[in-house]
């Protein structure tokens, strides 16, 4: 949009995938909407109830300026009591959503032109976060036939005098994919070789269904140079209530305060009350929630492989599922238009998440099996001519 009174910067179309499905959404009254990662499910009530209780209270002013420190705590306990990691309290900060976590970690250590290496098919706001924080996005390719896992050779090739970070996201969104440990322990020698900062995005960390999550941070061998981002949002069905947290050495945690001091200044209170009591109930508010979207997950690959021009790995992580498309013999956007118009059905294209993520669509399991039973039906009948 070229306007006099708007930044130069965004002159040029910067739509968003995310943007763009919204507005198709309206577009049929009867879509079933696969698109988004947001789930259909509500907040448990024992997280509910608390927040409430703990507003009533006068939990409604400003907290700590790197969050409320019972929830700092509550952070560090999880990581010990599920990882045996110890997290000191100066390497925690609290932030009003996963995503703003992973720009106020980008701001933080990014000079300008320093390039960040992205596993790709990636979450679709990685390399705008990136530019916004005046660094230059390098995606790191993936595919299917190496199961969308890291490859270290063409990592290396990567690299070069203007990197300064590795994003990886394990469980992956859009592809499902959870890194190996050996996987993880290759990165983490090359960052240790080139000196680079590690930025491991742990969001879908509770939906890890072929063996336990197995995070970065775990290892413990190069936590001086890893930065975790993790969120609520999906590990507790808490997307509107905007609250993440960033594990990171202290100097990093210290800039990191200081540029949300002028952004946000704190997150939202009761947002953090709330994450208190997930935290503490986990093991009632998790494993009903992770066994629907699992069997939603394992119904959909069932579905989409009997289906002659569609096909799926076995799923191994997170509510999405990356669908080759190939067969057809058409452009991701050009199928994912034509299941929209034809069977009112919504996906993302694969090429919103990368260049390699061409040939494939995305499906989030965010509904109940059977208007998922209804979406494939629909898509089932559809005929390319």
């Amino acid at each position: 949009m070229k306007d006099n009174y708007i930044s130069k910067r965004y002159w040029k179309d910067r739509s968003t995938p995310m943007g763009k499905v919204d507005e198709l959404a309206k577009e049929f009254y009867d879509v079933i909407d696969l698109s988004l990662g947001d789930p259909d499910l509500t907040t448990h009530k024992i997280v509910i109830e608390g927040a409430m209780k703990d507003a009533m209270a006068g939990h409604t002013k400003y907290t700590d300026f790197r969050g409320d420190p019972e929830l700092r705590s509550e952070i560090c306990k999880f990581y010990l009591d599920e990882y045996h990691v110890e997290v000191s309290d100066s390497e925690v900060f609290v932030a009003a959503s996963g995503c703003l976590a992973m720009y106020l970690v980008l701001e933080a250590i990014l000079d300008d032109g320093d390039e960040v290496i992205i596993q790709a098919p990636y979450f679709t706001p990685y390399p705008q976060q990136v530019e916004l924080a005046r660094g230059i996005p390098v995606p790191l390719d993936t595919f299917e036939e190496e199961d969308f896992r890291i490859n270290e050779s063409r990592l290396k090739n990567l690299i070069t005098e203007r990197t300064k970070a590795i994003i990886i996201n394990t469980p992956s969104n859009p592809t499902g994919m959870c890194l190996s440990e050996e996987n993880l322990l290759q990165i983490g020698k090359i960052a240790a070789e080139h000196d680079l900062l590690i930025i491991a995005d742990d969001i879908y960390g509770a939906f890890s269904f072929e063996s336990p999550f197995v995070p970065m941070i775990s290892l413990k061998k190069f936590n001086e140079r890893l930065i975790t981002i993790n969120s609520f949002s999906k590990n507790f069905t808490m997307t509107g209530w905007r609250i993440g947290n960033i594990i990171a050495p202290e100097k990093i945690i210290k800039t990191i305060q200081l540029i949300n001091e002028n952004v946000l200044f704190t997150a939202p209170s009761i947002s953090q009350r709330g994450a208190i009591y997930a935290l503490k109930n986990r093991e009632v508010i998790q494993p009903p929630m992770i066994e629907e979207y699992k069997n939603r997950v394992m119904y959909s690959e069932k579905r989409i492989n009997t289906i002659g021009w569609m096909s799926v790995l076995p799923p191994k992580g997170t509510f999405y599922l990356f669908i080759n498309i190939k067969k057809t013999g058409l452009s991701s956007e050009e199928v994912s238009d034509i299941i929209l118009r034809k069977a009112h059905v919504l996906t993302i294209p694969g090429i919103s998440f990368g260049n390699c993520g061409e040939g494939y669509i995305r499906i989030a399991c965010t509904t109940g099996i059977p208007r998922l039973k209804e979406a494939f039906d629909r898509i089932e009948s559809i005929t390319f001519d």
